[in-house]
């Protein structure tokens, strides 16, 4: 039982009782029911049973993760699905760019992931509508990856005239058909974060972080990096050919049609074999909350936001970042100032893909009990010391560049250090996703986990310090800005004074947040888990 001081009213309200009478009155039986001498106790804990364990019945005798093993490859492989169209748009600006498709013009197509960022204002409908009968998160699971497969396929039809089209790409069309592309997978993103709460054990909810992460990841690079790959015919030529030939071993048409035909497939798989934990409580008192409408679960949104700990935890996220804003941020961009060439930056990131997708395999050990967050305490010194590791990477890369560019071992210190910040970055962010699996309510989980990821977002994405001096209007916010105003004739520079200062002074404010605010947000693991749950208006 999570919270044994507190008992449910059938109507969801909660009122404390003595933890004595509730241990020396109620005994758990071999299969998960309760008995009671107290009849009003009785009937109080069988309807705690109903509301907090009729998602899933068997996972009160679970053994640990293997006896979930397999839904933690079926999210697992949800989010390598979702990862895919995600990492198809992230294609596209390249083979544009081999078009000579003006940079405005991609600039234009980055609207293509901003669902991602907005994707909380239809969150509570996906919680509020669903049709009971068939599942709450497969009555949108199912109809948004068929959806996502029939556009698969429609554009493996049509992106070649798209494309190849005589006065260039229809750089417009692409991109209102890749924007409902990443409209869809963020409604499918929402449905398996709040799938995923009601599908693992509360012991184990922690690792569906893990399948985020993994699953994000790898579904991002096989639409990425992988389809760049095979479909580069230099790449082809050079590492799986005998023969050269001019085109790769894929098209784009013929790659959007195999995964329009695995999401078919797949989608009508889960539809029939899979069986929501909701439904295999036949008999049993269904949690009433699930039936919210949806003002209702708008307004439980907005008293989410107004919980105290919610409130506090959502704080300490928005201000935990400040520390690392110039590492993550400007210090690629300075290393390319010193003369690094930007080709070999984005080459040396091809390696950390496999540890990207390990890391989160190895850190859930840690962060899957129940407190994940002293994972996030204890990497949070070490990326900031890092940082300061970026700082000092930057001020010796003028003094190794010779004639021929920089030596091997040159790179090889530039490589351990990108994984040495991926060791760090990914132990604070699994362990911040697992407990935003630990701590959000199911009642609208996908809302809730749809509002701590987009706060856990927006910190990371503090303003970089740059700007676009030499061309009006133009600025250096997204990938695509600085060649843009490079092409009006402007150049991207730091608008502070010194990037060690910056770095420095970064880091100080980190310490200080670590210092001050580390150990309350640690706390808050602490509270009860009735700090984190809704309250439903009556």
């Amino acid at each position: 039982m999570e919270h044994p001081e507190l008992l449910t009213h059938k109507n969801g309200r909660q009122r404390k009782v003595a933890r004595a009478n509730l241990s020396g009155n109620i005994r758990i039986m071999d299969g998960g029911e309760m008995s009671s001498s107290d009849p009003e106790v009785e009937e109080e804990a069988e309807g705690l049973v109903k509301v907090f364990y009729c998602e899933d019945t068997t996972h009160t005798a679970s053994p640990g993760i293997r006896g979930e093993l397999g839904n933690v490859l079926l999210l697992l492989f949800l989010y390598v699905l979702q990862g895919i169209p995600l990492g198809l748009a992230g294609s596209i600006p390249l083979i544009l760019q081999s078009k000579s498709v003006s940079y405005k013009d991609q600039a234009f197509f980055s609207f293509v992931f901003w669902p991602f960022s907005l994707k909380l204002l239809w969150a509570p409908l996906v919680d509020a509508l669903y049709y009971s009968r068939f599942g709450r998160r497969k009555s949108w699971l199912v109809p948004t990856q068929y959806l996502l497969g029939l556009f698969m396929l429609y554009l493996s039809g049509t992106v070649n005239s798209l494309m190849q089209s005589e006065g260039g790409p229809k750089v417009v069309t692409l991109t209102a058909v890749f924007f409902m592309l990443s409209f869809l997978a963020a409604t499918q993103d929402i449905a398996v974060d709040g799938w995923a709460l009601t599908m693992l054990s509360r012991a184990n909810v922690g690792y569906a972080s893990t399948c985020n992460s993994v699953g994000q990841t790898a579904g991002y690079f096989l639409g990425n990096v992988l389809f760049l790959a095979l479909e580069s015919a230099d790449f082809c030529n050079k590492y799986l050919r005998v023969e050269p030939k001019d085109t790769g071993l894929v098209t784009l048409s013929e790659f959007l049609f195999f995964w329009g035909i695995v999401f078919l497939v797949s989608t009508t798989l889960v539809a029939i074999m899979k069986r929501e934990n909701a439904e295999q409580c036949r008999g049993k008192q269904r949690v009433h909350e699930e039936t919210q409408g949806v003002m209702e679960t708008y307004k439980l949104l907005f008293s989410i936001i107004k919980m105290p700990t919610v409130f506090t935890f959502c704080s300490l996220l928005l201000t935990a970042k400040i520390g690392f804003s110039a590492a993550d941020a400007v210090t690629g961009l300075k290393l390319v100032e010193a003369g690094v060439p930007k080709e070999q930056l984005a080459l040396l990131a091809v390696p950390m893909v496999p540890l990207q997708i390990l890391l989160p395999v190895i850190i859930s050990k840690y962060t899957a009990g129940p407190r994940p967050l002293d994972v996030f305490y204890k990497a949070f010194p070490f990326r900031l010391l890092i940082g300061l590791g970026y700082a000092l990477l930057v001020w010796w890369t003028p003094s190794v560049k010779h004639e021929g560019g920089f030596p091997l071992y040159y790179y090889a210190i530039v490589l351990l250090s990108y994984a040495l910040h991926q060791v760090a970055l990914y132990s604070m962010y699994v362990a911040c996703m697992a407990f935003h699996a630990k701590v959000s309510d199911p009642l609208i989980g996908g809302t809730y986990m749809t509002l701590l990821n987009t706060v856990t977002n927006l910190g990371e994405n503090w303003p970089s310090t740059l700007e676009c001096q030499g061309a009006a209007g133009q600025s250096c916010g997204s990938p695509e800005e600085p060649g843009l105003c490079a092409k009006e004739g402007g150049v991207c520079l730091t608008t502070l004074d010194g990037y060690y200062v910056e770095s420095v002074m970064c880091v100080v404010i980190g310490l200080a947040w670590w210092v001050w605010f580390g150990k309350k947000m640690r706390r808050l693991q602490e509270q009860a888990p009735a700090a984190w749950r809704c309250r439903a208006s009556r």
